[in-house]
């Protein structure tokens, strides 16, 4: 009899405090303590980052180009995975006020009218007297009635407890929706202008060696260049030429995404971005922060502990269903067989009963929901704690990444600036017959593969600043749409 004594025991005292039982949310845990404690920064934070706590949004105007800043507010507006997510906030909230008016009574009113008729009983074989069934019988009834469930163990609270972090979570799965798209289609961009240069460079590099090709020609009718001469320029032209083809393609292939991102059909932005423009440039500094400001920076961090949260409060959820129910339910009316007697006080009526519910025998129903409630809030701390890692992880890269490649992004235009030197007085020298053909293609393939180089490395730059804010988890802004509705 202990068990059922301490239950009965404990009853009492919660129907007489009103308590919630479950436990109560303390917080995320500590994750990574070495490294978030104050004053701590980034393993791999080289030269052209700064320590000052970047703003939150819009970090692609630090690249001053106006196409790409258009682009994403563009992207941000009309993206159907931004609605989805827009969507899903004002259904988390919606949730969230239907767990509230759960607090609450509930109360309806009833109207009704009956039409009914006996049988006669003497065809059943009875025999009372009345020689035959009673005609149409009309009821006219008017009713109001109200139910409570009283929430004495906090079942409800946790509920909409839990539903509240819920949509906390929705709202920041919205802002992250933000950063990633925000970074896709700078991504995207850059790939465009990045392809759009290679192509020029291309075009340049084949009409530079299409002019050389005239000039030997015109050489080996003088009899100065020899017939190898002409077929090396012919291959490599050819050569040339044929990088062009597979560069359009991918250059249609970006603007075919960026109109994806941005809400559009195909084709609808070749025009508007068509034409080729230079790759823009990185600030000279990042800022950075800090990696604690990483956790109130990235909202995929704060909407796993917004989830840590709402599955701690489901163990109070299943927890209440170890006591029992207390609800309350009323009713008032009024009934008569003439609609204009309807309301007289001979034909009032109420009702009330106080209803008490416990499930006392369930065969572990109740036991397997607090252990599954438990087994969840145990999931989403530990996706909790791999979210923290997996940012510090991605940030810690990015920046030595984006380090490496500022370094080498001088190497590469030092090389360029020397292979662009050597072709052009390699060319000069072949004009005025004193370097051979095999001279002269040699010089032109050195700096052409330079150039190339350099507007990837360019290219590769940009995308690692863009990789850079993503992993920090900067870009997210509140976007029209985003709220109720």
């Amino acid at each position: 009899m202990t068990l059922p004594i301490r239950t009965l025991a404990l009853t009492v005292c919660l129907l007489a405090t009103g308590c919630t039982v479950g436990p109560d949310y303390r917080g995320a845990p500590e994750v990574a303590g070495d490294a978030l404690h104050a004053g701590a920064t980034f393993a791999h934070a080289g030269e052209g980052v700064q320590a000052h706590t970047p703003g939150v949004a819009r970090w692609w105007t630090a690249l001053n180009d106006p196409q790409l800043t258009a682009l994403i507010d563009d992207a941000i507006a009309h993206s159907p995975d931004i609605r989805a997510a827009q969507a899903k906030v004002r259904q988390s909230r919606a949730s969230l006020r239907s767990h509230q008016a759960d607090l609450l009574p509930k109360a309806g009113v009833d109207l009704a009218m009956v039409r009914t008729r006996s049988p006669d009983l003497s065809l059943l074989g009875g025999n009372n007297g009345n020689g035959g069934g009673r005609g149409p019988l009309d009821l006219y009834v008017a009713g109001f009635d109200a139910s409570w469930e009283i929430d004495l163990f906090g079942g409800t609270r946790r509920a909409v407890e839990a539903a509240g972090a819920d949509a906390d979570a929705a709202s920041e799965d919205l802002a992250d929706a933000h950063v990633q798209l925000a970074a896709e289609v700078a991504q995207t961009y850059v790939a465009l202008r990045d392809q759009q240069a290679r192509l020029a460079l291309v075009h340049d590099s084949a009409q530079l060696e299409g002019e050389m090709l005239d000039l030997t020609r015109q050489r080996r009718a003088g009899g100065v260049a020899s017939e190898l001469d002409v077929e090396r320029l012919v291959t490599q032209v050819e050569q040339t030429q044929s990088r062009v083809l597979p560069l359009e393609a991918d250059v249609i292939e970006s603007l075919d995404q960026l109109a994806l991102l941005t809400g559009r059909a195909p084709g609808t932005l070749d025009t508007e971005l068509k034409a080729s423009k230079a790759l823009p440039s990185v600030p000279a500094k990042v800022a950075i922060g800090d990696p604690s400001a990483l956790l109130q920076a990235r909202p995929d961090i704060r909407a796993a502990e917004r989830r840590l949260a709402s599955q701690s409060a489901q163990i109070g959820v299943q927890t209440a269903n170890w006591f029992p129910k207390l609800s309350i339910m009323g009713e008032l009316g009024y009934s008569a067989l003439d609609p204009g007697h309807l309301v007289r006080k001979d034909n009032f009526s109420w009702m009330t009963m106080p209803r008490l519910q416990w499930n006392v025998l369930d065969f572990g129903r109740v036991q397997a929901g607090v252990d599954g409630a438990k087994a969840g809030r145990d999931q989403a701390q530990a996706k909790y704690e791999s979210a923290v890692l997996t940012a510090l992880r991605d940030a810690d890269v990015a920046l030595a990444r984006y380090g490496h490649q500022r370094e080498n992004v001088y190497r590469l235009r030092s090389v360029e600036a020397s292979a662009t030197r050597a072709a052009t007085l390699t060319r000069q020298r072949y004009r005025a017959g004193t370097a051979s053909t095999l001279d002269w293609l040699d010089a032109e393939r050195t700096r052409f593969s330079a150039e190339q180089d350099r507007i990837a490395g360019d290219a590769q730059l940009l995308k690692s600043f863009v990789t850079l804010h993503k992993a920090l988890g900067l870009g997210w802004q509140v976007a029209p749409g985003s709220g109720e509705g």
